[in-house]
Formats: C-alpha cells, structure tokens, sequence
C-alpha cells in the first residue's frame, strides 16, 4: 500500500469509514450483533461495487498478500479510530435534551454511535 497515491489511501480509509459506520448502522451500533467477517464482506462488496479507487489499484498488487496485510491492519487502525473519538459536547448536550424529551436512555460510546443515536432520537421526537 506504500505505493498508492495519497489520493487512493484517503479513498480507502474514507471507504472504509463509510462502510463501518453503515454496518453498524444495520445493526442498531448493538455490540452483540457484529461480526468482523460480516462487515469485511460489506466492505469488499462495496469496494467492488461502488469505489472508483478500487479500479485503480494495478491487479498484481490486488493479487499481493502484502496488500491485503496493509489493508486489514488500515481497516482495524480506522475501526480503532472510530470507536475511540469522543462524542462532541454538543452531540452529548443535545442525546440528553432529546432523551429527557423522551422519557428513553439510549447508551453511546464515541462520535459516529452518538451521530446514530441522535439521529434516532430526532426521529422519534418527530413522531410524537
């Protein structure tokens, strides 16, 4: 992977971000419920589905162990990422303002899992 542009780097760990966080979407962010294996095959299908990066990379170096090594030690550095960035104040301030709305307790952990239960909350608050 030390060969790729800087370019296609970003492209995969954005890809990769993406796809993380809409895996854990599909599965309510419910720690229960994930499965490495099952995000990988989320993450290929929508690298060769989807990502315009993925058809740049020269086929011997899609063939190389090697790649595939840098590759799951980006996926498991980005997941690591993800899960350790903190839910800004304003996230948390307005989870507690809906939640007390609400009369419901809906447990986060970092950033993109507070976007995800904020986002359900506004719905819910929505609806009533």
């Amino acid at each position: 992977m030390k060969d790729l542009s800087p370019n296609i780097k970003s492209s995969i760990t954005r890809s990769i971000t993406q796809t993380f966080e809409q895996y854990m979407t599909s599965i309510d962010w419910d720690e229960e419920e994930y499965d490495i294996e099952d995000f990988i095959k989320t993450w290929r299908e929508y690298i060769t589905t989807k990502a315009l990066w993925y058809s740049k990379i020269p086929d011997e170096m899609k063939n190389d162990p090697a790649f595939h090594e840098d590759l799951a030690q980006r996926i498991n550095e980005v997941i690591q990422r993800i899960l350790s960035e903190p839910p800004s104040e304003e996230q948390i301030a307005n989870i507690q303002m809906l939640q007390e709305k609400l009369d419901v307790y809906m447990n986060f952990h970092c950033k993109a899992e507070a976007a995800y239960v904020e986002s359900i909350l506004k719905e819910r608050a929505e609806k009533q």
